[in-house]
């Protein structure tokens, strides 16, 4: 076996990770394929490196670029799915290592690549969610050359690398279809009432998020524009797309791939670029050439069955409207279409409210939704303003039509007049300076009576965890691993998984860190998981059974959790909306399973992680004493919890008056639960929203619930009302909130007070 150990993995990886300096240099896509298959040659000294991308009309697999095989064979090499060794890898959807390829049953031959000589052959599939994007492969003349370090590491380059082929396959197979009509936007001034779901106060110009993507940016036209001044346009958009992608990734470290990636490949595919011109040349004006082509491509993607390629029409609308811009004259250097404006959407995902954070928007207001949704939730975590207005009619607003948004009361108001605007103003700058104060958190919090109450802080991205250490969480109670995910244009490789919680366990040295294993689905599926829609996602394939189902991804994440927390003293590790005591050990199952194959690697890892449950299913209940026994320690989801003890969607407009914490099951529920873990000696926790509600957490406090976890900004105020809570007047406060069987009556206690 041949000494493989000065391949330069860990550079391989660090060189791919920065694709925005390859999408850059290259002139177009078939270099930008070339270079990538040249970087990975050069990494892993392999003398062959090929890229195939599957062309889904014809069900085969294409070469579309080598380094190492004849050039001329590129395009004229095709295989169908299952055969030969590289349509195995891309059928199995798992690498294929052999040391000797031309002695393998499997293998194809195809004289014109020239690769007689090669002996040793690694192909791995690239893959984007569902998506089965091309294969990936490496050979050498050097029998058994490739070994197990050399397969991860190819796989964790195809993670990397899949979000931006799949963009170059859609673009190599777009056809021609018909253009769309635009539609003209009328103006619905006023004020409207909605919820807060993030605080703050913004003030800018409305811009619609039209997600039905029939509608181009509007710009002014440029009459004497010429087809050198497009490619000068074109040029400018490039350079202002790398700009944004700087700050993004600055701003959110764990956003690994490309954001911006469509974009920038549209910029490099040629078709495009060649059919504008062409109908420039065909006498039709630069503006409405770079128009009509746009919309022949939204089509295309509009009219897709899957919906991660309708998705891909927003990308189009955006770029082109840049391209315009700049056309136009119109250049707004690297501020981007958003910054200082407030937006109006029906609906975002996560990766849209990133983009909306890159360009620094003053803040959003959506149409639908809920206060607990991720969406919210991430904006909270960015700073940005968020009002659910829960008005269709708010679509309908002229553009640049001025907007003041009031994030903790929920109120819009349309064309605002000048007193509104200073009262406003005024209390933004009071607000801000009540935060300045956040310093004086002390690092340990006890009620009045001397009773300790652990405050630890929820987090979904990199970037909070120096604001928690800053105001002296004890840890982190709840790490919502899904975020890296729902930012993304794939889904991560173990690797990039590792990297993430690793600089987590760097920041937050010596801390109780608490990992929520994948809760993904419901409300929160990523752009690019195209799945068929669930007649009742909130009950349907979503966080634990996700997992279960999609072992493959489950175990990726498990064991970069492990390897992360090596040197982590108090790691834990928490699954979601576990609903019996059979799924708690199948989850448990695959984290020993990790261990002993970690073991076997040699690979650094925890020994030993505290496994927990998040309790949010009240199938739970009946079955919580010995799941207090099973588990290391119970932590209460309260957001799921409420919704589904109560049987209320929380993101649902209609029925959001129902979604009450204070109802009296919800409240003699969790005494049952917080009684079942001290019986049992084991921790128990709040770390949903009702942990932050200054009304219902001395209820916690007084029912024996010794931690609560929240986000950040809530830890001072927290704190403070607990310093000025006694342990005694919790207790009592629980009781008579405890004794109470209606609704009607724990809401006349809760407006009582702790002190009656």
């Amino acid at each position: 076996m041949p000494n493989n150990t000065d391949r330069d993995h860990l550079g391989l990886l660090y060189d791919i990770g920065e694709l925005s300096l390859l999408i850059r240099e290259s002139t177009d896509i078939p270099n930008l394929l070339e270079r990538t298959a040249k970087v990975i040659s050069q990494h892993l000294n392999a003398e062959v490196c090929s890229i195939y991308l599957h062309d889904q009309e014809t069900g085969e697999l294409v070469l579309k670029a080598t380094q190492g095989l004849n050039p001329a064979s590129i395009e004229k090499v095709r295989m169908a799915v299952g055969s030969g060794l590289v349509g195995a890898t891309l059928e199995s959807l798992e690498p294929v290592l052999v040391g000797d390829a031309p002695q393998d049953p499997r293998f194809k031959y195809f004289a014109e690549t020239g690769e007689g000589p090669f002996r040793s052959f690694l192909a791995v599939p690239i893959q984007r969610g569902e998506v089965r994007t091309g294969v990936l492969v490496v050979q050498h003349s050097t029998p058994d050359y490739f070994a197990f370090p050399d397969v991860r590491t190819l796989r964790a380059v195809a993670s990397q690398v899949a979000g931006v082929l799949e963009n170059v396959r859609l673009l190599m197979s777009l056809r021609q279809r018909d253009g769309v009509a635009e539609t003209a936007l009328k103006s619905e001034p006023g004020f409207v009432k909605g919820r807060a779901a993030s605080p703050g106060f913004a003030f800018g110009d409305a811009v619609v998020f039209d997600r039905s993507h029939v509608r181009l940016l509007e710009t002014e036209d440029a009459p004497l524009a010429t087809e050198a001044d497009f490619h000068d346009a074109v040029a400018a958009t490039a350079r202002q797309l790398d700009q944004l992608q700087e700050r993004f990734t600055e701003r959110l470290p764990e956003s690994a791939s490309l954001i911006f990636s469509a974009h920038l490949m549209m910029l490099k595919d040629a078709q495009f670029t060649r059919r504008i011109v062409a109908k420039i040349h065909a006498g039709t004006a630069v503006s409405q050439a770079v128009r009509e082509v746009a919309r022949d491509y939204i089509r295309l993607f509009g009219e897709s069955p899957h919906r991660y390629l309708r998705e891909k029409a927003k990308d189009i609308e955006d770029l082109t409207g840049r391209i315009l811009k700049n056309l136009a004259g119109q250049s707004w250097d690297d501020q981007g279409l958003y910054q200082g404006r407030v937006v109006i959407a029906q609906a975002l995902y996560p990766s849209e409210i990133l983009k909306f954070a890159s360009e620094k928007v003053a803040g959003i207001v959506l149409t639908s939704g809920g206060v607990t949704s991720h969406v919210a939730i991430l904006a909270r975590t960015l700073g940005i303003p968020l009002i659910i207005a829960g008005q269709a009619a708010l679509l309908a607003i002229a553009q640049d039509t001025p907007i003041l948004m009031d994030g903790e009361l929920g109120n819009v108001y349309i064309q605002p007049d000048r007193d509104i605007i200073e009262r406003f103003s005024d209390r933004e700058r009071e607000r801000r300076v009540a935060a300045d104060h956040a310093g004086a958190m002390q690092p340990e919090t006890f009620t009045g009576d001397g009773v300790r109450v652990i405050l630890r802080a929820n987090i979904n991205l990199l970037s909070e965890a120096s604001i928690a250490g800053e105001l002296k969480a004890e840890g982190i109670g709840l790490y919502r691993t899904e975020f890296p995910f729902l930012i993304r244009s794939t889904f991560p490789g173990e690797e990039e998984e590792f990297r993430i919680y690793r600089r987590l366990c760097a920041d937050l040295p010596g801390r109780l860190l608490t990992f929520r294993t994948l809760d993904i689905a419901g409300e929160k599926v990523p752009a690019y998981w195209d799945i068929a829609g669930e007649p009742n996602p909130q009950l349907g394939l979503r966080s634990i059974r996700f997992s279960l189902r999609h072992p493959e991804q489950f175990r990726q994440q498990i064991r970069a959790i492990l390897r992360a927390g090596a040197d982590t003293p108090q790691l834990r590790i928490m699954f979601p909306m576990i609903s019996s005591l059979d799924e708690f050990y199948q989850a448990r199952a695959f984290v020993d399973e990790s261990r002993e194959a970690l073991e076997r690697e040699g690979l650094p890892h925890h020994p030993s992680p505290s496994l927990g449950v998040m309790v949010e299913v009240p199938a739970v209940v009946e079955i919580i004493e010995e799941l207090a026994e099973a588990a290391d320690f119970l932590s209460i989801g309260t957001n799921d919890f409420v919704q589904y003890l109560l049987g209320v969607d929380r993101t649902n407009d209609q029925v959001a008056y129902a979604y009450r914490p204070e109802h009296p099951s919800v409240l003699r529920t969790l005494q049952r639960i917080a009684d079942a873990a001290g019986k049992a000696g084991k921790e128990v926790s709040v770390c949903g929203e009702m942990a932050a509600d200054l009304d219902l957490m001395p209820f916690l406090v007084g029912i024996g619930i010794p931690a609560l976890s929240v986000d950040p900004h809530h830890l001072p105020e927290l704190q403070s009302r607990i310093n000025a809570l006694t342990f005694t007047e919790a207790k009592a406060y629980a009781a008579r909130l405890l004794a109470e069987a209606t609704l009607a009556g724990t809401q006349a206690v809760i407006r009582s007070g702790v002190r009656p």
